[in-house]
């Protein structure tokens, strides 16, 4: 029998969901309290990295430790969630719901869509670790996996970079894109992370205290983040000035130099505010990308590169279990150094870029549904991944393995010494470029392509990471003032500088400090990223998209039922009536529904008995 009081339920819930609106936040200008304990923080920071760079690097390795041994495997589990809970999102109800008004378009076409996701997928992370990362693997494979130098090595290479930079990383900054865009598009929130969780905390605590908390965790994760990646930056320019022969050696002092050169260059860029000026260096940047991947892809060994291809989607996927599984239960000490120095720095290095990523692909996104944003987010990127690494990693173990052929006739990229590569991080895009057959005059072009690409990706990245820390102090206005800006972006390059001090004097250890401050860094926003999907799940199960067909799925088996009992098996169809005007209040949210949802043209006021059907005419029941 039909139950009208789940119908009514249903369309109250309806109508006030319609109606839900955030509450202007109030503040506008600088939020003193997010801003000052932030800054201070930052401050405090950096000058304990000047004053004592060797007591701040002990700290953040005993940190790190603590980290590792204490919540290694929360980094492991969340990674998988984030990945899992997007995916369910996109493919369950919820993924018709658009980023914006019902009616409204997707503010970007297609083709600009993926243009900008395109830009957003390249970075100093890809550049660095592009030749590195799949080499060293194919050199020394992960702790209990295969035999290194070997085809089964190659397999494993590829995969486990894919593991690190395709569907995991972008599926984390979907979760916080897609909480911006829902809450600012569709419900008209300010562009705070403390307003994706107003549907967990309620409103005045996500205005309050815990709300402003939430916030200046952000900053502090987008600084050590982006400090991070400009300190990669920095490291391989020096190896780039190492390749190029202007030094024979790079010092840290000569590598925060190169940070303060360059944090000079974005501060000039942001205090003039030339927006298209930025927007014209970020073309430019995805230009030479893809001359240089052109270059490397006909200077290298061509034909292996394609079968790297479709062998490294393979070996991705045929890898995946155990690899999303992989904690130091299953491999002691080995496994446990291994997977700080891989895959748990990478997990925390994308939550803590989480904010600036998110943010960025939310804006371009507007008008689009959560399922079409969240295929784009992961696809696109992905796919520039894979090619990427196919051709600079790929391309670098083929020329390896050409070289472990020859009996000694060609010099290989780099050799095992004592049980590990003797691999420099900082200078191996510069060697492998090295060992391309190619004339000495382009090599030292794509050389030099190389290290303005980097350069121009240091001052984009802060300007970009600077604006968002900067919208989050000021109560998320666009476009927050120059001052705040600047100042975000100075304190971006002095953390980065004081992140490779910590590391000491070799750059190699730099690389550590920066690695181990960016994993203890990341644990707090973890739990706050944890929390947002809660939020967001929530906020996601009352939008009236959701509650619209569910009326209508209530409607329609209400009404089928009391034909049923009804009619007692005659043939029978529904028809939709419209409501009087002097109906009750809920007659809106029904007719709401009934528009909104082809399911629900059903209506309550009962099944209508055919009596003009023939006996020849077979009985219908639709909607």
């Amino acid at each position: 029998m039909s139950t009208p009081e789940t119908t009514k339920d249903l369309l109250q819930t309806l109508h006030k969901a319609t109606k839900r609106k955030h509450r202007p936040h109030r503040e506008t200008g600088l939020d003193k309290t997010v801003f000052y304990i932030a800054a201070v923080l930052a401050v405090g920071f950096v000058v304990w990295g000047f004053v004592t760079p060797s007591g701040l690097g002990s700290v953040a390795e005993t940190l790190l430790n603590g980290t590792i041994q204490n919540f290694g495997w929360l980094f492991i589990v969340a990674a998988s969630f984030f990945m899992i809970f997007v995916i369910v999102v996109a493919a369950s109800k919820f993924g018709g719901i658009r980023l914006g008004r019902d009616e409204e378009s997707p503010e970007f076409r297609t083709s600009s869509w993926i243009a900008m996701m395109f830009a957003s997928g390249m970075g100093i992370g890809l550049v660095f670790y592009g030749v590195a990362e799949p080499l060293w693997y194919y050199m020394a494979p992960p702790p209990r996996t295969v035999d290194p130098q070997t085809a089964e090595a190659l397999h494993t290479a590829m995969g486990t970079t894919l593991f690190h930079w395709t569907l995991y990383p972008w599926a984390m900054y979907a979760i916080v894109g897609l909480g911006i865009a829902y809450g600012t598009f569709r419900l008209g929130r300010r562009q705070l992370f403390s307003s994706m969780f107003i549907p967990l905390f309620g409103q005045k605590a996500a205005d309050g205290i815990g709300g402003k908390i939430i916030n200046i965790l952000a900053i502090l994760a987008t600084l050590f983040g982006s400090a991070c990646s400009l300190g990669l930056g920095a490291l391989q320019i020096g190896g780039g000035i190492q390749a190029v022969g202007l030094l024979e050696s790079v010092t840290t002092t000569i590598l925060v130099a190169i940070i303060a050169v360059l944090t000079a260059g974005f501060v000039a860029s942001a205090a003039s505010g030339v927006a298209k000026g930025i927007q014209l260096l970020s073309n430019i940047n995805m230009v030479l990308a893809i001359v240089l991947a052109v270059l490397v892809f006909i200077g290298g060994p061509t034909l292996f590169i394609l079968n790297v291809l479709p062998n490294a989607v393979g070996s991705f996927i045929g890898d995946l279990p155990d690899m999303a599984s992989r904690t130091s239960a299953s491999g002691g000490e080995a496994l446990e150094s291994w997977l700080s120095s891989w895959t748990i720095f990478y997990w925390a290095w994308w939550v803590s870029w989480t904010p600036f990523v998110g943010l960025f692909i939310a804006r371009i996104s507007r008008g689009r549904t959560i399922r079409q944003f969240v295929t784009g987010v992961l696809v696109v990127p992905s796919a520039i991944s894979l090619v990427w690494f196919s051709i600079m990693g790929g391309g670098a173990i083929g020329l390896q393995r050409r070289a472990e052929g020859s009996e000694g006739a060609i010099d290989p990229i780099t050799r095992l010494v004592d049980g590990a590569p003797d691999l420099n991080f900082d200078t191996a895009l510069f060697d492998f470029l090295g060992h391309l057959a190619a004339p000495g005059w382009l090599i030292m072009v794509m050389t030099i392509i190389a290290v303005v690409l980097i350069g121009i990706f240091f001052i984009t990245s802060a300007d970009s990471a600077s604006i968002v820390m900067g919208t989050l102090s000021e109560n998320g206005v666009i476009e927050p003032s120059k001052k705040i800006v600047v100042f975000w972006g100075l304190a971006v390059g002095a953390v980065a500088a004081v992140m490779l001090l910590a590391g000491g004097d070799d750059p190699a250890a730099a690389l550590t400090g920066l690695k181990n401050i960016t994993i203890v860094s990341a644990l707090p926003f973890l739990v706050v990223m944890i929390m947002l999907c809660v939020s967001l799940w929530k906020d996601l199960s009352k939008d009236p998209y959701v509650l619209q067909g569910q009326l209508a799925r209530q409607v329609l088996v209400e009404s089928v039922v009391t034909a049923v009992d009804k009619y007692d098996g005659e043939a029978f169809e529904l028809h939709t009536l419209e409501t009087p005007e002097d109906e009750s209040a809920d007659s809106s949210a029904a007719d709401s529904a009934r528009t909104g949802d082809a399911d629900a043209e059903a209506s309550t006021d009962g099944p209508a008995r055919r009596e003009d059907a023939s006996d020849d005419e077979p009985s219908r029941t639709g909607a």
